[in-house]
């Protein structure tokens, strides 16, 4: 996993892109490069144990091995939003995934001076509407191999298919891969997503 220790990353825009560009994450049927070793090992997620009668922002808040994606939407007051009527698609990354950023992004995204690239990463994760595995898997067929998506902060994210794998590109070439599905909510759909998305933070 490349990383990027020389840079300095502490409140800078164009720093914690470079360094959240260190998380792409190859899917399990290829091969993987190991990420640092952390102090205690993220808890895995457990679809099954999701309530569908609730928001996706109970939810996430609510998931064990979501802890640090709901700590970053409530520092970003996107709550309410993902609390709200919706519907949204969110692709949720897990605790597994920050941890392959480079060391200190995850907790420098909470800082208040970097409050607008976190609320950039987080609204580049939600896609207005419902979108089923089988709706995407069908726009990906329909778009020759691939389809784009529009997010709420109007950069697209690229969907293609490795194997039978949903494969999430960024608008800055990172890739992150749905690991699962289909989780119904009341206000939407979360696929569990193994790799955080980097948007263009310039922009």
């Amino acid at each position: 996993m490349t990383r990027l220790p020389t840079i300095p990353m502490r409140h800078c825009a164009a720093a914690l892109l470079l360094a959240l560009l260190a998380g792409c994450v190859p899917p399990a049927t290829a091969p993987v490069v190991a990420p640092p070793p952390v102090t205690a090992a993220p808890v895995p997620v457990d679809p099954s144990g999701i309530e569908s009668e609730a928001t996706i922002a109970a939810s996430v808040a609510a998931t064990p091995g979501l802890h640090t994606l709901a700590g970053e939407v409530r520092t970003a007051e996107l709550d309410a939003l993902l609390g709200g009527d919706g519907p949204y698609t969110l692709f949720a990354p897990t605790d597994a995934a920050f941890t392959r950023l480079a060391p200190g992004i995850a907790s420098d995204l909470l800082a208040p001076e970097n409050r607008t690239a976190l609320v950039a990463m987080l609204r580049y994760h939600i896609v207005p509407g419902v979108l089923t595995t089988e709706q995407l898997t069908q726009r990906i067929r329909d778009g020759g191999g691939r389809a784009m998506l529009t997010t709420l902060g109007g950069q697209p994210i690229t969907a293609t298919l490795t194997g039978d794998v949903i494969t999430l590109t960024s608008a800055t070439g990172n890739r992150s891969y749905v690991e699962a599905a289909d989780v119904a909510q009341a206000n939407g759909v979360i696929h569990i997503v193994n790799g955080v998305l980097v948007p263009n933070l310039g922009q």
